[in-house]
């Protein structure tokens, strides 16, 4: 089998699978992309079992039929080398050895035998829905950032894809932080949910956001979903389980409400955040008037910061600490020019929302549970 293809054409396919391949690989032929050749085009293939991802391509020559599994490593160091010319493979039917051509430059590298390489699985009592890929790229990068990294409870290291009729939502929790993100111009017959994992929502993010507002193809049963778009297609295993019941955390009763500019809120914390406990990252919020004062300090290494911001404040004076981190990464997505804080009491969860959202079909809301104040 032979074929001819651009170099960056190639290269750009293959560096967006190769985030599938995994670091530590139980079988060899895991660390390889499959490249299946017929009198259609080129398929590419990457799988790691629990995701498998394909990427087709139109040649520019093709010769013969055929398979044969690359080393991904090798094969990705060398085409990150060439500027953008055609690029021929050509792979002997007999000792599957490869040999890449480019320019008066010829490359050799050991081919394998598709044999073992898995397969596709066979998607049995589906569902769809068609959602455009901005919505979906919007929703996994807003909420993945929030989710869990706890094996004993592994709902909560995916995010959850629920449709209901008037509207799409995204919900992220690892149970200090909650997000959940809804697009109320998503809608479906198909009234369902499943549980996304963290990895494959990254590979598909990261694709996903270049592609504007074509239409994705979700099809998906109880173990299993499928993502179509362009000439991509990933199927991955999803999480089995309940997840709980987030909107009966959320605080629906919030009194105490701050309205901040968020880059000087955002600036300020990470500042303060330097001189906070490690341990902890806790950053003292002591609001009164309008106007709140930030505070951290590490008393192990006699560190201590403060700084006083103006804001717009309704509400009993408060005073409530935050884990500085987690509360970085919410104000970090989100877009607006103000958010508001909602509160209760010190020990009950904040929330974050935008203030004047551009996007009035996004709805996005951010909880975040409060650590208990030095005294």
């Amino acid at each position: 089998m032979k074929f001819i293809v651009s170099s960056l054409k190639l290269l750009k396919s293959l560096q967006a699978l190769s985030g599938v391949i995994g670091s530590n690989n139980t079988l060899p032929i895991l660390d390889d992309f499959l490249f299946q050749l017929n009198d259609t085009g080129l398929k590419i293939t990457v799988s790691d079992l629990e995701t498998t991802m394909t990427v087709a391509l139109q040649p520019d020559m093709v010769e013969g039929v055929g398979e044969v599994t690359i080393p991904a490593r090798i094969l990705l160091d060398i085409m990150k080398n060439f500027p953008d010319v055609p690029v021929t493979i050509n792979v002997a039917d007999d000792t599957l050895a490869v040999t890449l051509s480019a320019g008066d430059g010829q490359y050799k590298l050991s081919g394998h035998k598709s044999d073992e390489f898995p397969q596709i699985p066979v998607m049995d009592d589906t569902a769809v829905w068609m959602i455009p890929a901005d919505v979906l790229a919007n929703g996994f990068e807003k909420t993945v950032f929030a989710t869990g990294n706890d094996e004993i409870r592994p709902i909560m290291s995916g995010v959850l894809m629920e449709m209901k009729e008037n509207y799409l939502t995204f919900v992220a929790t690892d149970a200090h932080k909650l997000v959940r993100y809804r697009r109320m111009d998503v809608k479906s017959d198909v009234i369902a949910s499943f549980i996304m994992p963290k990895k494959p929502i990254n590979q598909l993010k990261n694709i996903l956001g270049s592609m504007a507002d074509e239409p994705v193809k979700v099809e998906f049963n109880r173990t299993n979903a499928s993502f179509v778009f362009g000439d991509y297609k990933l199927v991955c295993r999803l999480i089995e389980g309940h997840y709980p019941n987030y909107e009966a955390v959320i605080p629906a009763n919030n009194p105490n409400q701050l309205v901040i500019d968020r880059q000087s809120f955002l600036s300020a914390i990470r500042r303060v955040a330097v001189f906070s406990s490690k341990a902890t990252h806790q950053v003292r919020f002591k609001i009164s008037g309008q106007e709140i004062l930030l505070t951290a300090e590490d008393i192990d290494f006699y560190n201590e910061a403060k700084e006083r911001l103006t804001c717009s404040y309704t509400g009993d004076d408060l005073e409530i600490g935050f884990n500085s981190r987690f509360f970085q990464e919410m104000l970090n997505n989100l877009d607006t020019e103000e958010v508001r804080l909602e509160m209760s009491a010190p020990n009950r969860a904040g929330i974050l929302v935008p203030v004047n959202n551009a996007n009035t079909e996004e709805d996005i809301l951010m909880l975040l549970m409060p650590v208990m104040l030095n005294s």
